[in-house]
């Protein structure tokens, strides 16, 4: 066999390659070394392979990736399970409020005093605007342009609210509602939300006593967000205020089931709504009109203008009529009324005060109509038999307590001459009532502690806690609060000044009636209440509220009829031809009285009348006060007899 040499050096490099070199691969390298030289390159390699430690490297940083992968899979799989979970039941399910209406009042008579009316507002909720920008901005310009409104002052209200929802407008025009209604889908974010606003019946007559409502605040609906919206109004002042709780609804849920492309699947009402409780007063509100009807006629008669006037039924509590002077429209503060008449009452001059319940919140000089309550308390004491009498000329001299040359006169309105307790009350007789309040001569005196004690007894000085907001309480003086005020003893003078009220005390007008009343009734004293039942919308009672005895048996019936006696002459004359209410004489039932002229000075004074009526067996006690009456115009006495002429010839 025939060895070449080409064959061996052949077979030699053949054992040196790796691999085999196919035709076309030999001819590819020939073409590419040539091109190469053409360029200029003298040596091209075809790859290069990587070293160890990049392979190292990237084996590494794979693990990291997956390391930070698995690790985030954990905290969004595991640890925030539930977060997550919740969130996307939420894009899932939505809960909307099914809205209820607030509770209705009545009057005694089952007369309807408040309503609902419905009204339509804008909501927005941040959560469910579009997220991309331009879709966003196309939905706030179309909201702008159908509300007539600046496009950045709305997208403004929207950035800075904390809330997720967001009050854009209420009360909507029935254009825009319309507009908003056809349109209302293509804004993503955006709802029209259907709520319910009061409407008062004669809103002026009933205002200090019904009250009103208002919006609801930030802070109020973060914090009872389960049960009011955004959109809600909530009791401000009256028995909306105090009967809040009665009153509001308790709205449904509606939970509406989402695909992930934001279709709806399901609707399923998950709470059903409940709405207010309804309240039934003992008001009589016609006995209301007519107070208000025969105040306002007087007021404008005699130059004054403020009033108010309480009338109590003395064998419950129950309020059957309550009216301050000047009143307001509780219309007002609700939405959609005039804003230029809402900030003319809220700018009103402070000498007149409008809101301000007059009734249950102001504090007076009492004048003669203190005397009733103290004669109760002179004859509790036993200070003196009702039948002794008294020898009035006038006046009563106060000698000074350390020099006799100088001595304060106490003057009484006229000459009554002798005069017992009954006629002392018929007549208003302040020396009487100097001497058996303060002591004169020998005849012992209750001194002010017993007179304070005992008019606490009756109620003044204390809040009756009434059912109504904003009550005050009166005050009643004594040495310790003088001297810690004034500076100074406290004197006779003050004593006297203090039995026929004058002085330091102030007592509410509420005050008053209510310690009238346990005279009347013969000696309960009862916790004044506005609202009588609760009742549903069939009007069947839920509940009826019961009446509260503050206390009772303090004063002697004996002794309290001795008291009504000498008011009942006071309306008679009998024994007394100067009685002071003999103008009650021509009610068509039998009545007692008691009037009083508290001085303010410069002729100007405080006119108070308190009657209960039929006087044999009371169904009404009626206390009117009328402020700063010039020249001592016998002004509420004529009120309270057109009033009760009326309400016993109806």
């Amino acid at each position: 066999m025939f060895d070449f040499p080409f064959s061996k050096e052949f077979e030699r490099r053949k054992i040196k390659r790796s691999f085999d070199l196919e035709p076309q691969e030999i001819l590819l390298d020939k073409l590419s070394k040539k091109k190469a030289e053409e360029l200029g390159v003298s040596e091209r390699k075809l790859e290069v392979p990587l070293s160890r430690h990049i392979l190292q490297m990237g084996y590494v940083f794979s693990l990291i990736l997956i390391g930070i992968l698995f690790a985030k899979a954990f905290q969004l799989q595991v640890m925030e399970n539930e977060k997550y979970t919740a969130l996307a039941e939420r894009n899932q399910f939505i809960i909307y409020k099914i809205k209820a209406s607030r509770g209705v009042i009545y009057d005694s008579a089952l007369n309807q005093l408040v309503f609902n009316r419905p009204s339509f507002d804008l909501v927005c909720n941040k959560n469910y605007l579009p997220e991309k920008e331009e879709e966003r901005l196309r939905v706030l310009k179309e909201v702008a342009e159908i509300l007539e409104s600046d496009l950045s002052t709305l997208n403004l209200k929207i950035e800075e609210s904390r809330e997720p929802k967001i009050l854009i407008a209420e009360n909507l025009s029935h254009q825009t509602l319309l507009i908003l209604e056809t349109k209302i889908r293509e804004l993503p974010g955006f709802e029209v939300d259907r709520t319910l606003i009061r409407d008062y019946e004669s809103g002026e007559i009933y205002a200090h006593l019904i009250g009103y409502t208002g919006k609801i605040t930030a802070s109020e609906f973060q914090e009872s967000s389960e049960i009011y919206s955004i959109t809600d109004y909530v009791g401000r002042e009256g028995l909306e205020k105090s009967y809040e709780e009665i009153l509001r609804k308790n709205p449904g849920k509606l939970q509406i089931e989402r695909d992930a492309l934001g279709n709806i699947v399901s609707q399923k009402i998950i709470q059903f709504p409940e709405p207010g409780k309804n309240l039934v007063l003992f008001l009589d509100s016609d006995l209301q009109k007519k107070i208000t009807e025969e105040l306002e006629k007087t007021l404008k008669t005699i130059g004054s203008k403020k009033a108010t006037a309480i009338a109590l039924d003395p064998k419950t509590g129950g309020v059957l009529a309550l009216v301050s002077l000047p009143s307001f429209d509780n219309n007002l503060f609700q939405k959609g009324a005039d804003p230029e008449a809402l900030k003319k009452l809220l700018e009103d001059p402070l000498e007149l005060e409008p809101l301000f319940n007059r009734a249950i919140s102001g504090r007076y000089l009492t004048g003669s109509t203190i005397k009733p309550l103290i004669a109760s308390a002179v004859l509790e004491e036993k200070i003196i038999s009702p039948t002794k009498k008294i020898n009035c000329q006038g006046l009563i001299t106060i000698p000074h307590l350390y020099d006799p040359e100088k001595e304060t006169k106490k003057y009484d309105w006229t000459v009554h001459g002798w005069t017992d307790m009954k006629k002392a009350i018929a007549e208003s007789c302040n020396v009487y009532f100097y001497t058996v309040g303060g002591g004169y001569e020998e005849q012992e005196g209750l001194g002010p502690t017993k007179i304070k004690e005992y008019l606490e007894l009756f109620g003044w000085g204390d809040k009756t806690y009434i059912d109504l907001p904003g009550e005050a309480s009166g005050f009643l003086p004594d040495k310790e609060w003088k001297q810690k005020t004034w500076h100074e003893g406290w004197w006779d003078g003050d004593t006297y000044n203090f039995s026929i009220g004058q002085g330091y005390l102030l007592i509410t007008p509420l005050e008053v009636a209510n310690g009238f009343a346990a005279i009347a009734n013969g000696g309960t004293l009862f916790q004044p209440q506005v609202v009588k039942e609760i009742v549903d919308s069939e009007k069947n009672i839920i509940k009826e509220f019961k009446t509260k005895i503050i206390r009772q048996n303090f004063i002697e019936t004996e002794y309290l009829q001795i008291v009504r006696e000498g008011m009942r002459q006071a309306v008679t004359g009998v024994g007394s031809p100067r009685a002071s209410a003999v103008l009650l004489n021509s009610l068509p039932v039998s009545s007692a009285a008691k009037t009083g002229t508290a001085e303010l000075g410069n002729d100007i004074y405080h006119n108070w009348v308190t009657v209960f009526a039929p006087y044999e067996d009371p169904e009404i006690v009626l206390t009117v006060m009328i402020e700063r009456v010039k020249e001592e115009h016998v002004a509420a006495l004529p009120v309270a007899q057109q009033v009760l002429q009326w309400y016993f010839s109806r």
